[in-house]
């Protein structure tokens, strides 16, 4: 048997710097482009590299230049189609600017996100983004400013910090959808969330530990409330992450009092809703209706449509990467919050609150002659 092959040998600066007949510090200077070089000693060293074919060390060139032309992005959960949208917006925004991007999940765990925080500023990323697991658990986040580098919260705030945030306006989203359900009837109106929370229901006045959330829930019970509805919070699910979309969902449908409306924080919420009320036999929108955040291709051709609260993602993920660079560049920055607005973009899930059931009353009947 023939041995195996050697690898081949990366090119390294001194193998330019002897093709190039120059000294090993004069082709790092010409390839990183910084200090005194003459233009035809740079064009040898470069001719040099293009004939080895030279890679150059990223990690290296940050070293003597101090940048890295990426930004690191942390997101709570990449199969949220919302984080996809929104990556697109960064990517694009960095990509044009000349910069690369570099993800990583945290599957909204606090301790997976400290750990991503420290992995990329290990990797000298010039900016973060962060869509914190925790608006309350951000201890770790000061890291990134000690470390000299921009901090971009996406979607979230941090509590009783000042941070640069791009998010959207979530109350008024949430009590727009909420509106529109209570001029159809509607009473009993559940909000689904998988954000963490260590009981099934909702006490009015707990903490909620992620702002988009809290802010949600805002919206939700300030208008039930508003309109007379008593203990607002009685439908409110926080859980559904531990216990199951599907559990959470047939426990507010198939109980004495059914809910007839649910509003879903996220898409994959309102996709797994949508199927256990198919499965119970119910119907859209003659027996519950749905309202789902987000507004993925799959919910306007559905039968029926769904209605949404349509976020403006892409430019949510946009703005986030603007203001990176702008932190990057020392640009002066007006206002360290920007929030968008949300539209309620109205289809078919969503119509009258059935009637109830009449009573059944027994009747005995005789039969004369």
């Amino acid at each position: 048997m023939s041995p195996r092959p050697a690898s081949r040998r990366a090119v390294t600066v001194a193998d330019i710097a002897r093709a190039a007949k120059v000294s090993k510090a004069t082709a790092a200077r010409a390839l990183g482009d910084y200090g005194q070089v003459s233009d035809a000693v740079r064009s040898r060293v470069l001719a040099a590299a293009e004939e080895l074919n030279y890679r150059p060390n990223a990690l290296a060139k940050s070293m003597n230049t101090g940048r890295s032309n990426t930004i690191g992005v942390v997101v709570g959960d990449i199969e949220n189609p919302f984080f996809a949208h929104a990556m697109r917006g960064i990517s694009d925004v960095a990509n044009a600017a000349g910069y690369d991007v570099i993800l990583t999940n945290s599957d909204e765990d606090v301790d997976a996100e400290e750990a991503a925080v420290d992995v990329l500023l290990d990797k000298q990323v010039d900016a973060l983004i962060v869509a914190p697991a925790s608006s309350a658990r951000v201890s770790h986040l000061a890291v990134v400013a000690d470390a000299g580098r921009p901090l971009v919260l996406l979607d979230r705030r941090a509590d009783g910090h000042s941070y640069d945030s791009v998010t959207v306006d979530n109350r008024s989203a949430a009590a727009a959808a909420t509106s529109e359900l209570l001029a159809e009837g509607h009473r009993r109106i559940a909000f689904i969330s998988t954000h963490d929370h260590p009981a099934p229901e909702y006490t009015s006045g707990e903490r909620i530990t992620m702002s988009s959330v809290a802010d949600r829930v805002a919206g939700v019970m300030e208008t039930l409330a508003g309109a007379g509805i008593p203990s607002p919070e009685t439908h409110i699910r926080l859980d559904a992450r531990r216990r199951g979309v599907d559990v959470v969902a047939r426990e507010l449908l198939d109980g004495d009092e059914p809910v007839t409306a649910i509003i879903a924080s996220d898409s994959l919420i309102a996709m797994t809703v949508f199927q256990v009320i198919r499965t119970l036999g119910l119907r859209i929108p003659d027996d519950v209706s749905l309202i789902a955040f987000d507004n993925p291709e799959w919910t306007g051709i559905t039968t029926p449509p769904l209605t949404v609260v349509e976020q403006p993602i892409y430019e949510l993920g946009a703005a986030a990467a603007r203001r990176a660079l702008a932190r990057i560049r020392g640009e002066h920055v007006d206002d360290e919050a920007v929030v968008f607005a949300a539209d309620l973009v109205r289809r078919a899930s969503v119509a009258a609150a059935p009637r109830p059931a009449p009573l059944r009353i027994a009747a005995a009947f005789t039969e004369s002659d």
